[in-house]
């Protein structure tokens, strides 16, 4: 085979990761985007990228320069509190860079426009939105159809045309809604919500409820108001019963649902600006896995769409484009020799399954944790820790793990109460 033409639909983070790491191996890629131009439109909140995933990536596509002018180290402080604004458990911010366990925030519409600016002049094709992929892997957008691919990757998200080319499985509602807000210039608007979040994020909870605030670059807050919804559809107006689009309405409903909180969380409705936007969250079946078909794979959502409560599927999707980028550059290294780079990316699709079934299956213990769990957040919060302590460990040292993480509980409720 001579050189192959590399397709990759949907330029978020884990396309254009994928595209940046081909590109500085010198292989072709052709990155499609629905998207009419890069105006890196402001697209949710903030996250934190890992060491051994997110970060890692980053380090290998040689953008860690380029990420440390943007990233947050201060971002790294979060408070779990209860609708009371009560602690319940913090970790501040540690301003020294530690290699083993740093997590610095950066905003994802900042983590795109640094992936994006990274590819060649042409690389990225705006302004496709992708229909179908055909049985011979030509791809038929919505005003045109483009051929001669020897691999399409998709990294188009949760609701992946490229997925249907390989499974018929489906994400599925997990009954919950949220919408997200922004408080502008949250120092001078917001003085006391910009204090409590300390830089960082501050996640309230109830039975049923979740409250996250999160500091961005810009000096604005991102809120989700996460609840359990019976349908899917809940936003529409003869579902909700007002115009979920309408910043005036949706802060009336929001203050009637959330009564009962404090005044400090109160303020996040009144402060908010701009055009809500609300959303129902879906995830495809933990450990679900599809057959290898020649010349097309998954990634990202569009492999293992799931909540945003364990705070790893950018890592995860990172992970999947560098993975897979070591699997083409390993067939270009044995000159794409017939069936090669096929036989690279079956082994990629093999070792992704356990490794994506893993971070599903944290993910959606905490999503039940949080939203699912009478008394949260006190009732859940070692249980919580025990989780992202054992997801971070090895199994052999679980209990040893476990263990740490109910001394240290213990250690800060009597810190707490000494205050």
């Amino acid at each position: 085979m001579s050189k192959p033409k590399i397709a990759v639909i949907g330029a978020g983070p884990a396309g254009c990761m994928l595209a940046r790491l081909l590109c500085l191996a010198e292989i072709e890629v052709t990155v499609f985007e629905s998207e009419a131009s890069p105006t890196f439109r402001s697209q949710g909140g903030t996250l934190d990228l890992h060491t051994d995933t997110g970060l890692l990536a980053m380090k290998e596509a040689r953008l860690w320069d380029a990420f440390k002018e943007h990233a947050r180290y201060d971002g790294q402080y979060i408070a779990w509190v209860d609708r009371h604004n009560t602690q319940v458990m913090v970790m501040g911010a540690d301003s020294r860079r530690n290699d083993v366990q740093e997590r610095p925030e950066i905003d994802r519409s900042r983590l795109r426009e640094i992936l994006t600016n990274s590819l060649p002049d042409g690389t990225v094709r705006w302004g496709h939105k992708l229909k179908s992929v055909e049985a011979d892997n030509t791809l038929v957008f919505e005003h045109t159809k483009v051929s001669g691919f020897d691999l399409v990757v998709g990294a188009d998200g949760t609701w992946s045309k490229v997925r249907k080319a390989v499974t018929s499985v489906e994400p599925v509602f997990t009954g919950i809604g949220l919408y997200e807000l922004n408080v502008p210039d949250a120092e001078k608007t917001a003085p006391d919500l910009y204090k409590l979040v300390n830089r960082g994020s501050v996640f309230a909870h109830a039975e049923g409820k979740r409250l996250s605030v999160q500091q961005m670059g810009d000096g604005s807050l991102c809120v989700y108001t996460s609840e359990l919804r019976d349908d899917k559809d809940w936003m529409a107006r003869e579902k909700c019963g007002y115009d979920s689009g309408d910043l005036s309405a949706v802060r009336e409903a929001l203050h009637k649902e959330y009564h009962d909180w404090d005044d400090i969380f109160q303020q996040v409705f009144d402060k908010a600006a701009g055009t809500p936007k609300p959303r129902s969250l879906f995830m495809l079946p933990v450990g679900w896995r599809w057959e290898h078909k020649r010349g097309v794979t998954i990634i990202g959502d569009a492999a293992h769409a799931m909540t945003p409560f364990a705070g790893e599927g950018v890592n995860v999707a990172l992970m999947d484009a560098l993975e897979l980028s070591r699997a083409i550059i390993a067939a270009s290294e044995a000159g794409f020799a017939e069936g090669v780079l096929d036989q690279k990316v079956e082994a990629f699709e093999k070792g992704m399954f356990p490794r994506m079934e893993k971070v599903c299956r944290l993910t959606d213990e905490l999503t039940n944790d949080y939203l699912r769990t009478p008394g949260v957040p006190q009732s859940i919060m070692a249980r919580v820790m025990t989780r992202h302590v054992k997801f971070a460990t090895p199994w052999f040292l679980h209990p040893l793990a476990a263990l740490g993480v109910h001394s240290y509980m213990l250690a800060y409720g009597l810190m707490k109460g000494k205050k």
